[in-house]
């Protein structure tokens, strides 16, 4: 089989943990997408684009993607056919002992804008600035005294082998929908694929990860969205967090709902923070 993936350090740290899990005769194929050629903002879709082709072609047999970075609604012609067990789906701080201990303006790192609208709800003092690169990038400027701590995800780190970075688990922040998990995609048509990867699928995660996207595509949120959503099992059901936030965190929503079915549950969620005006606090 062949497997399609970006060709970052990360990205090949997870697909060859797929790869090894499926066993047997796995080729990784590396993908330039147009996320990597340009990493200024953009919506989910530029990182994933040219892989979608790819497989669509026959080029390769199926893609592993984090989660958090497939759009809320696939391409046509693709599915998610496994969902291995899920990392650590926290976000971890780098740099100082948890949040209460960064002194007043404090200068906070993070590429992203849910985890920006999280920080300045909870700490209006401090200065978050927009942090871009690669971790090891991010963590040299870290290093480099340009920020005083950053916030990354806890399961990037780890799967690099750079989890002792990490100086506390911000599990105050809700994580982004699919955070920590990885995506295995196939064609629609392809069954023997389909069949084959399943053997690495966890249900949990895959019920977890139902929910969280189902969530996402009812509130019609993208990478610009600060939306936060994280589905827990909980006694045969599934616990969902979720919030929704202004990015300069001047206002903000929490929710908190229990339920049996992923998609009902995601969708119920998003219609709870839109009637409580999910809209309003996203500026729409």
């Amino acid at each position: 089989m062949r497997l399609g993936t970006r060709g970052s350090a990360l990205a090949l740290a997870q697909a060859r943990e797929v790869a090894a899990a499926l066993g047997g005769d796995v080729e990784v194929v590396t993908i330039t997408t147009s996320g990597d050629r340009d990493r200024a903002r953009g919506d989910k879709e530029r990182w994933v684009r040219e892989i979608d082709a790819a497989l669509l072609r026959g080029d390769v047999d199926l893609a592993v993607h984090s989660a958090k970075d497939v759009p809320a609604r696939l391409a046509d012609g693709i599915v998610i056919a496994a969902v291995p067990a899920r990392a650590d789906p926290y976000d971890a701080l780098c740099g100082a002992a948890s949040l209460e201990d960064l002194p007043a303006g404090a200068r906070v790192g993070t590429s992203s804008l849910r985890r920006a609208a999280q920080l300045r709800a909870l700490r209006d003092d401090l200065e978050v600035l927009e942090l871009r690169g690669n971790v090891d990038t991010r963590l040299g400027r870290l290093h480099d005294g340009v920020y005083d701590a950053i916030v990354l995800a806890r399961a990037g780190l780890d799967r690099l082998g750079r989890g002792g970075e990490a100086t506390a688990v911000l599990d105050e922040l809700v994580p982004a929908a699919g955070q920590g998990t990885l995506a295995i995609t196939v064609r629609a048509d392809d069954r023997t694929t389909h069949d084959a990867v399943a053997a690495v699928s966890d249900a949990g995660s895959e019920r977890c990860l139902t929910a969280e996207r189902a969530l996402v595509r009812a509130l019609e949120a993208d990478c610009h969205t600060p939306v936060g959503a994280h589905a827990l099992p909980s006694d045969g059901a599934l616990v969902m967090r979720a919030f929704v936030g202004a990015p300069d965190g001047s206002s903000w929503l929490r929710d908190e709902l229990a339920g049996d079915d992923p998609e009902t549950l995601g969708g119920g969620v998003a219609a709870r923070l839109r009637a409580a005006g999910a809209d309003e606090v996203l500026g729409r």
